[in-house]
């Protein structure tokens, strides 16, 4: 069986992250023949268009994965209303130079994890405009703005509240489906 191979961006770096965790657990939802690869993005040099026409190999490795898999999965934090600068950082970096876009035509999922009550609904939306733009298109609906409680992961990391692990799967069942439509185009 072919593996469906899924570049999972986390937009934080906390070594306790939620959303880390998230995107962790989900993985565990998804069908066997979907590989999930956490890329590395706290190594990258800050953005500097000047930098275009000879790019670090950090950024390099970053475009390589990115170009390898068949699917993104963005696991986003909310820092002040909107993405984390480290994510944005990334994007900008894998989306240049101008016409060397490596995000272009991945189909992607966008999910987040907050303590607050409306969970990442405004980055959500922040990165969902940046992915238009880059030609990345987005599931749309179910969308998942979760709150972090006690019960959402059991100690093995997997989602360990059983109301939270089936809507999770619900959207992991979507999003499956979204990048196979998106393989068969």
């Amino acid at each position: 069986m072919a593996q469906t191979r899924i570049a999972v961006i986390v937009g934080s770096l906390r070594k306790e992250s939620h959303n880390q965790k998230l995107a962790l657990a989900l993985a565990h939802l998804a069908p066997s023949d979907f590989t999930f690869e956490h890329l590395r993005i706290d190594d990258l040099p800050l953005y500097n268009q000047d930098d275009d026409g000879n790019q670090s190999p950090q950024v390099k490795r970053l475009k390589s994965e990115i170009a390898a898999a068949q699917g993104l999965l963005f696991v986003t934090p909310e820092y002040n209303r909107s993405i984390p600068g480290v994510l944005k950082n990334a994007i900008d970096h894998a989306s240049r130079p101008y016409g060397q876009n490596a995000w272009g035509g991945k189909p992607a999922g966008v999910v987040g994890i907050s303590v607050g009550a409306i969970g990442t609904a405004l980055a959500q939306q922040h990165l969902r405009n940046i992915l238009a733009y880059l030609d990345v298109p987005t599931l749309g609906a179910p969308e998942v703005f979760l709150q972090t409680k006690d019960d959402l992961f059991d100690d093995k990391g997997h989602i360990g509240n059983e109301g939270s692990k089936k809507f999770l799967q619900g959207w992991m069942d979507k999003y499956v489906a979204w990048i196979k439509s998106h393989s068969a185009s």
